[in-house]
Order: C-alpha cells, then structure tokens, then sequence
C-alpha cells in the first residue's frame, strides 16, 4: 500500500480536490453550514492529509466532510460509499487476530489498513451520525472501532442497516467475511 505521507502531483492534488468539491456540493444535507472555501483552506493548510483523502477514494470509500468542531476548526470526512468499500473488505479486526489465524488468513486487518492509511475506524457513535445522513451498509457491514474491554475478550464490532435499522453485532476479532469491511474517519 501506498504510505500516506507521500506527496501528490499537481495534477493528482487537483483532481482530489475537484472530487471532493463535487461530493460536497452534491451532499449539502450531508454538512449544512460548511462552506466549502473553509474545507479548501484547511486541505490546503494540511497538504499531508491529501495522501490519505487520495487513498480513502482510490479504495471506494467516497470521502465527504460530515461536520467540522467549532472550537478547532477541524474539518471531519467520513466514508460515505454506500457500501463498505470493497477494496478494505476480507479483513479481520487487528493485528492481533491476524497474527492468530493458523490458515485461511485474510490479506490483512481492518485497524492495520486504517493506520497504514493515515485514517481511524469509525466508532459506533460516529457510524449512527454517519447513518443519519443516509443509508448506508445496507448490502454489506463495516468493523467499528471496538472497546479495548471487548477487545481483551476476542471480540469485536460491527455495523450494518438492515429493516430500517442500524445494528451493530459482534464476532471473534479474527474473522472475516467478503461483504464486510470498514468506513474511515479522518479530522483536517
């Protein structure tokens, strides 16, 4: 995988720009009261946060701001594809599960991908605003962000929508199926 600190060309830099401006303006209900020219100044202020907004939409992850902290400033982008992308999908949860699967391992684990990337896993608070906004998850699930307490135990969480409704479940860390993946959060 590409390392999030590498540097974008001109030309790639603003084809992500022009692609995030776009989703921005076609899903206002997505962060009413944000103007764009604010988000282009924070990118443009944290160039090194453009590798990992490359990296979330050359994965499918379809990257747009959700909300922005009024005391920082920060400009918050979540996943919003539809469905968890496909190219983070066939992972376990960490590291950890990973390294215990005796056979059959995945090619690598939600948490490790997610940090190779420069972005975090959404938590369950983060994935109900997300699905606030949309439906989302309703062909597939996303991994969230796991309590360490559970962790401990060998579980971790997972989303979906399904009947209208958000719901989260669990499995052993180390499993891993083709329809779940996991959604991104990254603060600019």
């Amino acid at each position: 995988m590409k390392t999030p600190n590498a540097k974008l060309t001109t030309k790639q830099r603003e084809e992500l720009l022009n692609q995030l401006q776009t989703r921005f303006e076609h899903h206002m209900e997505r962060h009413q009261g944000i103007e764009w020219a604010k988000v282009q100044a924070r990118l443009e202020a944290k160039p090194e946060k453009l590798r990992s907004l490359q990296l979330m939409e050359e994965m499918g992850g379809e990257p747009d701001v959700v909300s922005s902290d009024r005391k920082t400033g920060e400009v918050v982008f979540f996943d919003c594809a539809p469905q968890s992308p496909k190219a983070r999908a066939s992972l376990c949860y960490d590291g950890e599960a990973l390294a215990s699967r005796k056979e059959h391992k995945p090619k690598d684990s939600a948490m490790e991908m997610a940090e190779a990337m420069g972005i975090e896993l959404l938590t369950e608070e983060q994935y109900t605003e997300l699905q606030k906004l949309g439906e989302f998850d309703t062909k597939t699930s996303s991994w969230v962000k796991t309590p360490d307490a559970m962790r401990k135990l060998g579980g971790a969480l997972f989303g979906d929508r399904r009947f209208g409704r958000v719901f989260f479940y669990h499995n052993g860390a180390e499993s891993y199926y083709s329809s779940r993946g996991f959604r991104g959060v990254l603060r600019v």
